[in-house]
C-alpha cells in the first residue's frame, strides 16, 4: 500500500509572513492563533506575520509561531478529511506529528513548545552555544571527530539530517574546532544562527523541568505510527512511554536519515510537508534512492494547499 505521511517542521522553516494568508481565509485557523496567543500569552499572529525575522528567529517565540501554523495547515487538512497513515516531525515538529495522531491535543501541542522553547531558551541563556553543518562527510567520521574534541568541551552530534549533512552542537569553541576539523577532512562547514546549542547537554538543565512538566499533559494512543526523532521508530502504545521519548528528545541528536529510511521501510511513498518551509521535503529528496517512486508535496500557503487538494481529488 502507498502511505502518505505528514511531515511537520521545526526551527529554520520559518518566514515573515507564514500563516497570514490562510489566517485571513479561515475563521477556524484565526480561532486557532486565538488560542495560541491565549495559551502562551505571546504577539503569536504579530510574529508570524510581520516578525521582524531576529524577534521570530528566538526560539522562545518560534516554537509555538511555527507550531501554530503547521496546526493551522493540520486543521485544514482535517477539516477536508485528508489524513496520513504515518506522521513524523523534525525536533519542535514532531509535537505537531503526535498531535496528528491524537497522541496530544491541539492546545496541549502549544502549551507543549511554548514551555519547551522558554526553558531551552533560559538554558542557552545560561550556557553559550553553538552549531555548524557538516557536509560531505559520513555519520561515523563526524562522530569520530566530536569524539576527538570532547576532551576541550561540549560538541556531539545534533542532527543526522541526510547521510552527509550532519550538524553539530556545543559550547562555541569545540564546535568551532571540530568544524575545521570536518573542513581539513575536506567537509563543507556552516556555522548556523541559532540562539543556542540545542539538542545538546548544554540545555540538560531542561530536561528535569520539561519532564515534570509533561507529567501533567494527557497522552494517548497513537491513532497511527509516529516516527520519533530519538529513536528512528514508530510510537509504542504506552502512552507514559511517549512521553518519556519526548523527555529524551530535547538533549539528544536528532535520526532524521534513519526516520526517513523507516518511513520508506513501512510504505511511505506521498511525503507531504505540513506547515511553512520546504526543508523537510527537501531532505526526504537527498535521503531517498533516486528511482524512488515517492512523491513530494508542501502546504504552507493557500495556493500550495489548493494544488495538493486538486492533486488528491
Amino acid at each position: 500500500m502507498n502511505k502518505t505521511v505528514f511531515l511537520f517542521p521545526g526551527q529554520g522553516s520559518q518566514a515573515v509572513g507564514m500563516g497570514k494568508d490562510i489566517h485571513d481565509e479561515f475563521g477556524f485557523v484565526r480561532e486557532l492563533f486565538d488560542m495560541a496567543e491565549e495559551i502562551t500569552q505571546n504577539h503569536i499572529r504579530k510574529l508570524c506575520f510581520e516578525g521582524p525575522m531576529e524577534a521570530l528567529t528566538q526560539t522562545i517565540n518560534l516554537q509555538p509561531a511555527i507550531m501554530t501554523v503547521s496546526l493551522a495547515f493540520l486543521s485544514i487538512m482535517e477539516k477536508e478529511n485528508v489524513f496520513p497513515e504515518i506522521g513524523a516531525g523534525h525536533s519542535l515538529g514532531e509535537y505537531g506529528a503526535l498531535c496528528s495522531s491524537g497522541i496530544i491535543s491541539k492546545e496541549d501541542a502549544v502549551r507543549v513548545v511554548d514551555t519547551r522553547g522558554r526553558l531551552m531558551h533560559r538554558e542557552s541563556n545560561r550556557h553559550q552555544g553553538a552549531m555548524s553543518a557538516i557536509i560531505g562527510l559520513s555519520i561515523d567520521a563526524v562522530q569520530e571527530i566530536v569524539q576527538q574534541k570532547a576532551g576541550e568541551g561540549p560538541v556531539s552530534i545534533a542532527n543526522h539530517n541526510t547521510q552527509n549533512q550532519i550538524v553539530i552542537t556545543g559550547a562555541p569553541g569545540p564546535v568551532k574546532k571540530a568544524s575545521e576539523m570536518a573542513a581539513a577532512k575536506g567537509a563543507k562547514a556552516i556555522p548556523l544562527k541559532v540562539s543556542g546549542a540545542w539538542h545538546s547537554e548544554l540545555i540538560k538543565g531542561a530536561e528535569k523541568e520539561f519532564s515534570r512538566f509533561l507529567q501533567n499533559i494527557p497522552f494517548n494512543k497513537p491513532v497511527f505510527p509516529v516516527i520519533h526523532n530519538y529513536t528512528a521508530d514508530f510510537s509504542p502504545s504506552d502512552p507514559d512511554q511517549i512521553r518519556n521519548i519526548m523527555v529524551m528528545q530535547i538533549c539528544n541528536p536528532v535520526r532524521w536519515y534513519d526516520s526517513v529510511s523507516k518511513m520508506e521501510e513501512m510504505g511511505a511513498v506521498n511525503y507531504v510537508e505540513v506547515g511553512p518551509g520546504k526543508v523537510l521535503t527537501g531532505l526526504a529528496k537527498k535521503i531517498l534512492p533516486k528511482n524512488t517512486p515517492a512523491q513530494f508535496f508542501n502546504v504552507n500557503n493557500l495556493k500550495t494547499l489548493e494544488s495538493f487538494f486538486q492533486k488528491q481529488g
